[in-house]
């Protein structure tokens, strides 16, 4: 028995008849509920006869765990009995529930066993063939991330409101009950945000460290790069109930139409209907370009952000001169006891939020500070001879508040964003427990000096 398997260039002959299609799947959304009661997801595939095309197939089924989910660049898909409709004047693919699939790795091999299956296929002895033909021409055959003119980097994305981001895919888990987040990278300082909180709102709701509710554990922040903005992707309501089924964690990827925005002064990427995801090579000219750019970053700047030019006079390390440059994630992951580095940072917030009630009842000063650079936000504590230095010494609390009001940025009226300026300081970290290092980790603002 042969199963017959039309062309993707002769998919256009085939209209309002079932047919086998065979191809590599070169894009994908993420499945989501549709309008009804079942799921949906959006392939696009080529073959050996027009790879400069790519033939939309839209896969409707009952259950999320039954949808095809693609697991690395260039797999294979085998379309039994789908539908072909003319859209926009273009052959379109209809997979529903009288169809099946399969899914191949798409490495050259004599392994032809799927990895996934429909329930209803079948597998014949004809479509090895097919098979090992479809990964030989890919074989030799460069597949990229495709032109356009949304395509961005992370420390490009203010003011937009939809971008396509090559990046690579760090890590993916449920945040809480039915949400999943995604967290990628692409070697760039996303810009930073104006603060749109009041400093008074600490006092109720403190600024976060994080989107996620709980900040991941070391083990998984140990793989995370220190340098650059790992960028928080959130899935849209269309996700809620299905989560998020991602097989590229460790794979880059060309996300387009990723929705960008804001929340408590960080930014998120938002997964919506109109977003997909392209596998990507490492061998791909665009990923090649995103670590060159970040490698010839890291040689020019170090650790200090991207965009912290000019850095602010308004602190003065008056200490550990000597001392390297590090990002808020080195301090954090640091496998030293203790230790102290300079950083180049952001004040964002401070607690409490009033100068007056900077010092206890005993006449010493305790105040937490909050700090973000495009790494990450910790809090760090400024106490006894340390704020002394900081503050130079007991000045009234009108020149006090002016110039922590320069320092977190503050306007003339509350009312506006804040925009705190990149200042240069000197945090030293303890940790209180040998065996939990970084869990046991306090931060602390040491021998610098406030000037403004």
């Amino acid at each position: 028995m042969r199963r017959y398997i039309v062309k993707v260039k002769d998919v256009g002959n085939y209209y309002h008849r079932r047919i086998n299609i065979l191809g590599i799947v070169v894009e994908f959304s993420v499945p989501c509920k549709s309008n009804g009661s079942d799921y949906f997801t959006i392939l696009k595939i080529i073959d050996q006869s027009q790879n400069d095309h790519e033939l939309c197939v839209n896969v409707f089924m009952a259950s999320i765990n039954a949808m095809p989910y693609i697991r690395a660049h260039k797999d294979i898909i085998l379309l039994c009995d789908v539908w072909i409709e003319n859209y926009e004047q273009k052959p379109s693919a209809i997979f529903n529930k009288t169809s099946s699939f399969a899914l191949f790795d798409g490495r050259v091999g004599d392994d032809f066993k799927p990895y996934q299956v429909s329930t209803t296929f079948q597998f014949l002895d004809s479509d090895k063939v097919f098979i090992r033909r479809l990964r030989n021409w890919s074989l030799i055959t460069p597949f990229d991330a495709g032109i356009s003119q949304h395509v961005v980097s992370l420390e490009d994305i203010e003011g937009k409101l939809y971008v396509d981001l090559v990046c690579k895919v760090l890590y993916a888990c449920e945040v809480s009950s039915g949400k999943w987040m995604l967290f990628v990278w692409d070697g760039t300082d996303a810009p930073p945000i104006s603060i749109n909180t009041k400093l008074t709102d600490e006092e109720q709701i403190a600024l976060p460290l994080q989107i996620e509710p709980v900040r991941l554990h070391e083990d998984v922040l140990r793989n995370f790069p220190h340098v650059g903005t790992v960028l928080r992707i959130v899935a849209g309501e269309v996700y809620e109930e299905s989560g998020i089924h991602f097989q590229f964690v460790g794979n880059w990827v060309r996300m387009r139409n990723l929705q960008c925005k804001t929340e408590s002064g960080l930014w998120k990427g938002v997964l919506t209907q109109v977003t997909k995801c392209r596998p990507l090579s490492e061998k791909d000219n665009s990923v090649i370009d995103r670590l060159r750019v970040c490698n010839e970053r890291i040689l020019e700047r170090g650790r200090i952000p991207s965009a912290a030019n000019p850095i602010s006079e308004i602190l003065i390390v008056i200490g550990n001169e000597h001392a390297r440059f590090a990002t808020l994630l080195d301090l954090l992951l640091s496998p030293l006891v203790h230790g102290g580095f300079k950083c180049i940072v952001r004040f964002v917030a401070v607690y409490p939020s009033h100068t007056k009630d900077f010092k206890s009842p005993a006449g010493n000063y305790r105040v937490r500070m909050t700090l973000e650079d495009p790494t990450t936000r910790i809090h760090a504590l400024l106490c006894l001879d340390n704020a002394e230095v900081f503050f130079g010494g007991y000045p009234d609390v009108d020149t006090l508040t002016n110039k922590m009001n320069k320092l977190l940025g503050v306007q003339e009226s509350e009312s506006f964003p804040r925009n705190p300026p990149w200042v240069q300081c000197c945090i030293g970290f303890h940790s209180s427990d040998e065996n939990d290092v970084i869990g046991s980790r306090e931060f602390h603002i040491c021998n610098t000096w406030l000037v403004a």
